[in-house]
């Protein structure tokens, strides 16, 4: 029996674990993936966990050891890293540099000193090769960077966030409203009103007088 119309529509659902996004890749990109997933693992500091995260493998302090999460949604441990096979490409996060000028710093040194090419946002490295990736770079990023550090620089940034946002309402408050530009129209002065009688002329009689009348009949 061929598959219904609506079954044809399904969208097919996330992996829930690791090992079922591993297994939804093809054989050579599941490799890759698995390649940079083993040193990740080798160097994890005590604390993290690997999980399933925003539909990519992640790596993030649990919220048995840090209960807030992740302020986006607090129903997200605090992310720490991820790894994900794109369409066209690899993608590696590092919130472990993101915000934090030393690690950030060191991190484009070593890549660039270790002869690759580094193409890299603020937290996200992509690459199409594993040949591309010097994997010892990657482990020590994640290895340098415990626990602690990560709820430590993370807190301290959602300070620095909402005393910003405090400053800028408050600076909102205190600026004067802005006043209505006035037209540039003159005004025009109304005119009097006249009333009708004034106004309309009198009309002239023709009609002769009795002395003019009497003079014609003679």
């Amino acid at each position: 029996m061929p598959p219904t119309k609506s079954a044809k529509s399904a969208k097919p659902s996330k992996p829930a674990t690791v090992q079922q996004y591993l297994a939804a890749l093809p054989p050579e990109r599941r490799a890759v993936i698995q390649a940079v997933r083993e040193v990740i693992l080798a160097n994890l500091p005590e604390g993290y966990q690997e999980c399933m995260q925003y539909g990519m493998i992640g790596y993030s302090v649990p919220h048995t050891l840090y209960p807030p999460g992740y302020h986006c949604d607090p129903r997200q441990p605090l992310p720490f890293a991820g790894l994900a096979a794109q369409k066209n490409a690899y993608s590696l996060y590092l919130m472990c540099v993101y915000g934090n000028s030393t690690h950030d710093a060191w991190f484009r040194k070593a890549w660039v000193a270790a002869g690759k090419k580094l193409d890299m946002g603020k937290a996200c490295v992509r690459f199409k090769r594993l040949e591309d990736v010097p994997l010892e770079v990657v482990g020590e990023a994640i290895r340098r960077v415990p626990v602690e550090e990560t709820i430590a620089h993370y807190e301290a940034a959602i300070l620095t966030m909402n005393k910003a946002a405090t400053a800028r309402r408050t600076s909102a408050a205190k600026a004067p409203k802005p006043v209505p530009p006035r037209s540039s129209a003159k005004p025009t002065s109304p005119k009097p009103k006249t009333s009708r009688a004034s106004s309309t002329p009198k009309r002239s009689s023709n009609k002769p007088t009795a002395k003019k009348r009497t003079a014609r009949k003679a």
